[in-house]
């Protein structure tokens, strides 16, 4: 059966983004669908799958990063409101026995994702 994970890594202070919280849902018709919430590591990385086995389908998906919060939390907001609060990700899943990985490289004005191995 496939998984879901992430990595963040703060690339204003190239660093991991450790204690980012994360909320996964799945989309479908009726809309946006939580599955689970969970929040980084000091490694910038959930200790567990976000996603797995039976519960990981074939469909759309989006991962919601409280990137603001974090780096408010470091006392690097620039802006009040801050420029990027919450990066939202949706993205596909087509085979769902494949490992999906979702990288998100993050600075309190920019970010970058691509799938990963």
């Amino acid at each position: 059966m496939g998984y879901l994970t992430t990595h963040v890594l703060d690339t204003a202070n190239g660093c991991p983004g450790a204690g980012i919280d994360i909320v996964v849902r799945r989309i479908d018709a009726e809309g946006a669908h939580t599955i689970t919430r969970t929040t980084t590591n000091s490694d910038g990385r959930c200790d567990e799958p976000l996603v797995a086995d039976a519960a990981f389908a074939v469909g759309r998906y989006e991962l919601v990063f409280s990137v603001g919060a974090y780096f408010a939390g470091r006392r690097e907001t620039l802006d009040e409101p801050a420029f990027i609060d919450d990066v939202v990700i949706r993205f596909g899943v087509a085979d769902a026995d494949a490992h999906y990985h979702v990288p998100l490289l993050v600075s309190p004005y920019g970010y970058s994702t691509y799938r990963g191995s």
